[in-house]
């Protein structure tokens, strides 16, 4: 089986990362871990108001925080899954929402896992759901975990 686990470094995709590790997957399932990197896009049209440097760092500390959320979900599920699981992982730069799906297309994923944020009304309609587009357009199961406090 081959399960393709989004995250983010949130505590929704730490969720997504403990639902994974406490199921017992069929021997040699594969698990691709994906971290997607949203490209800045300035606001503003007069985008030498802000230096080189400030883009710079904005795009360093989205690759660290990508690194440290694949990290982490390493660690988690090297501690507590199977040994017979094969584990990779992958930073994308893109739309979350179409990451994700194309990923998992490509990929031949049977299953995409991943957290849900539970946006609802004004803040959903402007972040979008990215759970919901998975949900609704990928070619394979999904399973949206939500933490409780959420629900």
């Amino acid at each position: 089986m081959k399960i393709l686990l989004a995250v983010d470094g949130s505590s929704y995709s730490d969720a997504a990362v403990a639902a994974i590790a406490k199921r017992p997957w069929p021997a040699h399932s594969e698990i691709k871990i994906l971290s997607v990197i949203e490209p800045f896009m300035p606001y503003m049209t007069e985008i030498w108001a802000t230096s080189n440097e400030f883009w710079e760092e904005l795009e360093k500390a989205a690759q660290e925080q990508a690194n440290q959320a694949l990290q982490d979900a390493v660690e988690k599920l090297t501690a507590t899954t199977s040994k017979s699981l094969q584990l990779s992982t992958e930073i994308v730069q893109g739309n979350p929402k179409n990451a994700i799906l194309d990923e998992a297309e490509k990929w031949g994923a049977d299953l995409i896992v991943l957290g849900s944020h539970g946006y609802t009304g004004f803040k959903r309609l402007l972040l979008g759901s990215v759970s919901q587009a998975v949900a609704s357009h990928a070619h394979c199961s999904v399973e949206i975990v939500r933490l409780p406090e959420a629900a």
